[in-house]
């Protein structure tokens, strides 16, 4: 018989570094999950990521135990690692920050695609370029 779902939380957290401080441990706390149980876990799960910010996706069961999945970075994230930004533009429109070729783009495009709501890579594409555009960061025009 399959557990009863509770809830299920996204969380945004550091790889191989998340702790029970704010946000997480509030979180997980108000749904009597064992907190430092689910930082062991994700911190083994992603100690090879060390330095990227990554979603995990948690659900909590009745019985106060946990499942967890660990998505791809933010867009936003492989952007600034690619350019090694310490940040977006505070405003985008006037201010610009970068340059993603048509190539950053594409591998950018092609390591989120599992988790975009896009069919191909060409839609993937436009999303990651919309997100560097939001971003101050200019996207190099022209077709591969």
């Amino acid at each position: 018989m399959a557990k009863a779902i509770k809830t299920t939380v996204k969380v945004l957290l550091p790889a191989g570094a998340a702790t029970p401080a704010p946000p997480l441990g509030p979180i997980l706390g108000q749904h009597g999950v064992a907190i430092m149980d689910f930082v062991k876990a994700y911190n083994e799960a992603t100690a090879d990521k060390k330095g990227e910010v990554l979603p995990a996706l948690i659900t909590i069961y009745e019985d106060r135990s946990f499942t967890f999945e660990i998505k791809t970075a933010p867009v936003s994230e492989m952007i600034k690692k690619k350019l090694s930004l310490p940040k977006g533009s505070g405003v985008p429109n006037r201010d610009k920050v970068g340059k993603l070729t048509q190539a950053q783009l594409t591998e950018i495009a092609e390591a989120k695609m599992q988790d975009l709501n896009a069919n191909d890579i060409e839609a993937a594409r436009k999303i990651v370029a919309g997100t560097a555009r939001s971003m101050g960061v200019e996207v190099e025009s022209g077709k591969n």
